[in-house]
């Protein structure tokens, strides 16, 4: 008879953690430990481009080869996040001789360690165990994920955030969601976004969006990595339409979860006509935009009474003499409001220079926000003259938001 498994929070902060693999796996598992602050150590000949973003920012350590039984050195737990079982055998074989624990992607009975169904409600974290069954575990994961979200109303009944929301009316097929994750905290998604998120049969995801989030999908759930990092690699965008159109009319809801907002600099737009076109439902889910979520995070109000009547929001990932460049540099430098760029780093230099030569004065103030409202966010302030400079003594990257106007000092004391 199998015994239960005994429950236990693991307080990995500092402490080495080993993952073995740098696929589908691996990335939604690496956010859960990185948010527990766990010295990660990642052994794979490759990785996703959303695990080679952590591990460029300095995140977590990759050794880009297989593993080695050095590998556990100082560790406390192992995760095997590769679908080889012989390869998987080995590494859990001398985790046993060191008396490691280790968890198994490729086969939970083998493996000493589980990880539950995970649902995180503020400083509240419940785990749930569903007897090696991870369907069960979810069903009632959710359920009491439903529970911590019910709110009580003005008038003092009990009701849910959503509770006026469009309903699916039971699990859909053949369909896609374009959800908007939010700016980086997990809890920033909308509850019609997390519950379409935790139907999906698939699940295609940004580098942007809060890793936490992938790491409560279901077992089964096809995770497709469509990374966009800035300067680096990426799919085609033509690409990433025909898989939503595809899985769609194999019969699969999709969800195609991204940073922010799905309309803004998101190209949600071009993902809704692909799918259109080809006859595929699709229902949109706006997401809590950067542009705004930023600032607010570093304490700058976009708008304020006698400050600033107007916000523009701009992208900054074309340099202002670029002829592909839209944006109207010139003009922006006129308005007297709140000037939001986003991913502008690259050119922020050239933006800059170009507002201050159509007379913006180089004493604005400004704020460059890096990864607002998660664990790891800075904020840089500055004026319009000196912030390009400043941002490079900082090194400061993307992501990244840069505020320009009064409205950055508004709410200082």
């Amino acid at each position: 008879m199998t015994s239960n498994p005994y429950p236990l929070g693991l307080r990995l902060h500092g402490r080495r953690v080993v993952v073995v693999g740098g696929g589908a796996v691996a990335t939604r598992r690496v956010p859960a430990l990185l948010d527990a602050g766990a010295d990660v150590l990642l052994v794979a000949p490759e990785l996703t481009p959303a695990l080679r973003a952590r591990a460029d920012a300095g995140r977590l350590h990759w050794v880009p080869r297989r593993f080695v039984p050095e590998d556990l050195d100082g560790a406390w737990l192992v995760h095997v996040a590769i679908d080889d079982p012989l390869a998987a055998a080995s590494v859990s074989a001398v985790a046993a001789e060191r008396r490691i624990f280790c968890v198994r992607a490729d086969d939970r009975t083998a493996a000493t360690a589980w990880t539950p169904a995970v649902t995180r409600h503020g400083p509240v974290t419940v785990a749930v165990f569903g007897g090696g069954d991870p369907r069960r575990a979810m069903t009632v994961r959710d359920a009491i994920r439903d529970l911590l979200a019910v709110r009580l109303a003005p008038d003092g009944s009990a009701g849910r955030p959503d509770a006026s929301a469009e309903t699916t009316g039971g699990r859909q097929s053949g369909r896609v969601a374009l959800v908007g994750a939010g700016p980086g905290d997990p809890e920033l998604i909308t509850v019609k976004g997390w519950r379409l998120l935790t139907e999906a049969d698939v699940v295609v995801a940004d580098r942007l969006v809060p890793g936490l989030l992938l790491d409560e999908l279901r077992p089964d759930v096809e995770l497709v990595d469509a990374s966009k990092i800035p300067y680096g690699p990426s799919r085609a965008q033509e690409e990433i339409n025909q898989i939503l159109v595809d899985r769609a009319l194999a019969g699969a809801f999709v969800v195609r979860l991204k940073g922010g907002d799905p309309y803004v600099f998101g190209r949600g737009g071009e993902e809704l006509l692909a799918c259109a076109a080809a006859g595929v439902p699709v229902t949109v889910v706006p997401g809590v935009t950067s542009s705004i979520a930023a600032p607010a995070a570093a304490g700058i109000p976009v708008t304020h009474r006698g400050v600033a009547h107007e916000f523009t929001v701009v992208s900054g990932h074309l340099a202002p003499d670029s002829p592909a460049s839209l944006v109207r540099w010139d003009a922006l430098a006129g308005l007297h409001g709140t000037l939001v760029i986003l991913m502008g780093l690259k050119n922020l230099a050239a933006i800059t220079a170009t507002l201050i030569a159509h007379g913006r004065s180089p004493e604005t103030p400004a704020a460059v926000v890096q990864e607002a409202t998660t664990g790891t966010q800075r904020v840089l302030r500055s004026t319009l003259g000196e912030v390009a400079a400043d941002l490079l003594a900082a090194d400061l990257r993307p992501p990244a938001v840069v505020v320009l106007g009064d409205v950055v000092g508004a709410l200082d004391g």
